[in-house]
């Protein structure tokens, strides 16, 4: 089983082409590698049974809503995370993709 730690999202991939100053000065503060490195660990901690988006955020309730939602899409660029293809209720109600780490992928 792989243990590699994700590689540091370049800082302009953090925000949108036309952000302001004030978002841009945010993304540069974000501890970027950090949060990937804690979402990666919980995904994989899952196992095959994964996480949703919603368990990742219940799993960390002491980070911003979109510190933790957007660090999947970038573990998934990176070929760290994959869509198992389940999905399970969210808290409100709806299906939510369950991630696993690549390792746990068929």
């Amino acid at each position: 089983m792989s243990t590699a730690t994700p590689t540091v999202t370049p800082v302009q991939h953090l925000y949108r082409s036309n952000a302001s100053d004030t978002s841009i000065a945010a993304a540069e503060s974000l501890d970027v590698s950090g949060l990937e490195s804690l979402v990666l660990e919980a995904i994989r901690d899952g196992g095959f049974t994964g996480m949703t988006q919603g368990e990742l955020l219940a799993k960390f309730p002491g980070h911003s809503y979109s510190s933790i939602t957007a660090r999947p899409a970038a573990l998934k660029r990176k070929g760290l995370v994959v869509d198992s293809g389940l999905r399970r209720l969210g808290p409100n109600g709806k299906a939510q993709a369950v991630l696993i780490a690549k390792e746990f992928s068929l």
